[in-house]
């Protein structure tokens, strides 16, 4: 009953983030904007201005970017055209939640770990599972021969329920220590982050504040409001925990590394993740081009800003030579440091 209380306040926080980030939108109705190259230049020029979160924060200059791209529009450009100079436009945000679609592309901006390591190989993970490993909602898991349990969650769009994690957990139980991998995991839904978050705190714990804007200037957010993580009712670990994270562990997945900073038993290990701390929302264009966007920052408990990612506690890169031998430098770091506890 306690778990389901959670879920319905997680959704009611979510569904509010959502309805206060609509209320910039009543400034874009005050000027209709016509379904030409101009008009959809403007419009969206003004949504990031308007609801964008991260314009402070990263110091830019949007004034300055319709300077610089306002000339580049015409009248008599084609879509394509209009669409790769929006795009182009959007990419100055540097933000991976930021995108514009359209019914042919979609504009991205993916330099946020594709400039970094990727310190993760798909094949060595699948080395270190083995065949027989199992399965449990978006989760891989098994018991590595010296003890320790290891799981793998590279997808938190893949659901993940308390009656899973109470299984895994007792499943690993015999283990000395566990390593969960969340490297490569782009993100997906929030509350599966939170549900398997709650299985690793015996008590309430703060883990960060969320903020919403509440008008067209660029620092206007409301107050920050404390977001917690409740322990679950279910099986709660209770060893010292290796979170291996790289540049590729996105959004949700940014989150739920957060989270478990707080806690006492876990330690980071690997890279810094990519960030993505801004709550996506979605708006639309006049020629009906969709356009996604970070509207309410979440910080972390001190309340600083995590959305250019949260650094290890053990810094560690994938060495090539280890990689050319089938040894996987960040999980055998982890498991060194575990046997070390």
């Amino acid at each position: 009953m306690n778990t389901l209380r959670q879920y319905l306040s997680l959704t009611a926080t979510l569904l509010i983030s959502c309805l206060l980030a609509l209320l910039p939108c009543s400034c874009i109705g005050e000027k209709e904007f016509d379904n030409t190259p101009t008009g959809n230049f403007e419009a969206l020029w003004k949504i990031i201005d308007e609801q964008y979160c991260f314009l402070e924060y990263k110091g830019i200059d949007w004034d300055a970017i319709h300077r610089k791209y306002a000339p580049l529009i015409t009248d008599d450009m084609t879509s394509a055209g209009l669409f790769e100079v929006l795009g182009n436009m959007l990419a100055e945000l540097k933000d991976g939640h930021v995108n514009l679609y359209s019914t042919s592309n979609m504009a991205r901006y993916w330099d946020w770990y594709l400039d970094y390591p990727r310190n993760f190989s798909e094949s060595l993970v699948e080395q270190y599972l083995g065949r027989d490993y199992r399965i449990a909602g978006g989760a891989k898991y098994r018991i590595l021969e010296d003890n320790i349990g290891y799981v793998y969650y590279g997808d938190f769009s893949s659901g993940i329920g308390n009656g899973n994690m109470n299984e895994i957990l007792s499943y690993l139980s015999i283990c000395n220590g566990l390593i969960i991998d969340v490297r490569n995991n782009g993100g997906g839904a929030l509350t599966y982050a939170t549900l398997m978050a709650e299985h690793f705190t015996n008590e309430r714990v703060l883990t960060g504040y969320i903020q919403h804007k509440t008008g067209p200037g660029h620092s206007d957010f409301s107050a920050p409001e404390p977001i917690y993580v409740e322990p679950s009712n279910g099986i709660r670990w209770q060893k010292p925990v290796m979170l291996l994270t790289n540049r590729h562990s996105y959004s949700a997945t940014n989150d739920f590394v957060n989270a478990m900073s707080c806690f006492p038993l876990v330690t980071l290990v690997g890279d810094k993740t990519g960030g993505g701390s801004g709550l996506p929302f979605s708006s639309e264009l006049p020629n009906g081009w969709g356009v996604r966007f970070s509207a309410s920052p979440h910080l972390n408990a001190q309340q600083e800003q995590i959305e250019f990612g949260i650094d290890p506690d053990v810094k560690v890169d994938m060495q090539a030579e280890d990689e050319a031998q089938g040894v996987d430098t960040i999980i055998e770091t982890a498991r060194r440091l575990l046997k070390n506890e």
